[in-house]
């Protein structure tokens, strides 16, 4: 199995009503294209849960998301610049989801008094490519047939052949 490399990826955005949609399709390219098609889905719905909470409670929409793969772990995170909001007085729905759907979730403060939402999943056994042994490939001789040794007819012998063979066998020499 080939080594991961980590990705990463950001995107800034004004969290509006028609905008998280948009961010969750925007996020699943992502995915696909990192071939974790399995996560599609968990994230999308965390994602889509916290927009909703900062599109309904939060009087500034801009908010920041960003996910990271190492080959073991994907992490998504969202901040936010409100200072109200702390993870303890949202709405218990949300964080309720994330719990369920992540392998793990946590909060931290920002320098400017905002906050950050995080959430983890880890690659399960099952998702990575099974480790099968390659078919080697064929050497020249075997990719390539030789052709058929025709039988060579007893009358084509070189000249002279002939003579030492009948000399050898009357026993002169």
């Amino acid at each position: 199995m080939k080594a991961a490399v980590p990705c990463y990826y950001c995107l800034d955005v004004e969290v509006s009503p028609e905008r998280v949609g948009q961010v969750r399709r925007i996020l699943a390219a992502h995915l696909r294209y990192w071939d974790l098609d399995t996560l599609v889905e968990p994230v999308g719905h965390c994602a889509e849960a916290l927009l909703h909470t900062i599109d309904e409670h939060a009087p500034d929409k801009n908010t920041t998301i960003e996910m990271w793969w190492n080959g073991q772990h994907l992490i998504a995170a969202v901040s936010d610049n409100n200072q109200d909001i702390r993870p303890h007085n949202a709405p218990q729905g949300c964080l309720a989801q994330i719990a369920a759907l992540s392998d793990g979730w946590g909060c931290c403060a920002t320098g400017a008094g905002g906050k950050i939402i995080w959430f983890s999943w880890r690659a399960r056994a099952a998702e990575r490519a099974p480790l099968v042994p390659a078919v080697p490939v064929p050497s020249l001789r075997e990719a390539r047939r030789t052709p058929r040794e025709l039988p060579v007819p007893a009358l084509a012998r070189p000249a002279g052949s002939e003579s030492l063979v009948g000399a050898a066998s009357n026993g002169s020499g």
